[in-house]
């Protein structure tokens, strides 16, 4: 039997709320292995996350973060068991960081569950016509596109993303360790991101043009001339030339 450590303890009863005893337990069963003594601990139903799933979570705190610039802003609805927990200033902090963690991530739903059906058949659709696909057989084709898209429906979940302060940890993982922290149960129930000029088609600027335009200048783009000048040299030239007829003209009357 594989010894086990008091830090590899505490790191596991941190990650799932367990007790000290389950959580070495676990790990003996496991040989010190830390995700498999984490799903030993589900399916005995030991974890404390777990077991506090299922209270009803109707108090909490809606957050919110402004990034610097005020281009970025974030609201978070984040629900505990009572307003006791509510008050408490590592709830406070668990909430900010999530709306700061939201505010950093492109994330569009709080878990894989939320995903609309729709959405998942048509991220389906777009990697069974994936060019490198063709060829491979049916079953191979289905395993690899199913895996792909379990990837793809991650990167649009919160809970499923790797926590900014500690890429060790997901934010799934990061809600477990404040369940055993304060003793009840948490959830992140939506959350709203606003970007700055998200979704409005943007005029495209020709640079060039606004510059000219801002010294008083016609530019013909498509060529890159600068027709005031062009003007200006065209009108300069014909003084020349008239000029150089009335010489020749005196130089013939001189002559004769």
């Amino acid at each position: 039997m594989a010894e086990i450590s008091a830090k590899l303890v505490k790191e596991l009863r941190e990650k799932t709320g367990a007790g000290m005893m389950d959580c070495k337990k676990a790990l003996q069963e496991t040989e010190g292995n830390i995700e498999k003594a984490s799903e030993w601990l589900r399916k005995k139903g030991i974890s404390s996350a777990e077991k506090k799933a299922g209270k009803v979570a109707a108090e909490g705190l809606v957050g919110q973060y402004i990034h610097i610039g005020g281009r970025i802003g974030v609201l978070v609805e984040v629900n505990c068991q009572t307003d006791f927990v509510a008050r408490n200033e590592a709830f406070k902090a668990l909430v900010q960081n999530i709306a700061m963690q939201i505010a950093a991530s492109k994330v569009e739903y709080v878990k894989i569950s939320d995903i609309p059906a729709a959405i998942s058949d048509k991220e389906k659709e777009i990697e069974m016509g994936r060019d490198d696909l063709s060829g491979k057989p049916e079953a191979m084709k289905e395993k690899i596109v199913q895996g792909r898209i379990e990837k793809r429906l991650k990167e649009m979940c919160l809970l499923d993303q790797a926590y900014v302060k500690d890429q060790n940890i997901t934010i799934s993982e990061l809600l477990a360790q404040n369940v055993a922290q304060l003793g009840e149960n948490i959830q992140v129930r939506r959350f709203v991101r606003f970007e700055l000029g998200e979704g409005i088609e943007k005029e495209e600027t020709d640079f060039a043009a606004e510059v000219a335009a801002q010294m008083g200048v016609s530019v013909d783009v498509e060529e890159g001339v600068d027709t005031e000048a062009s003007e200006t040299e065209d009108a300069s030239d014909e003084p020349k030339e008239e000029k150089k007829k009335e010489s020749k003209k005196d130089g013939k009357k001189g002559k004769k």
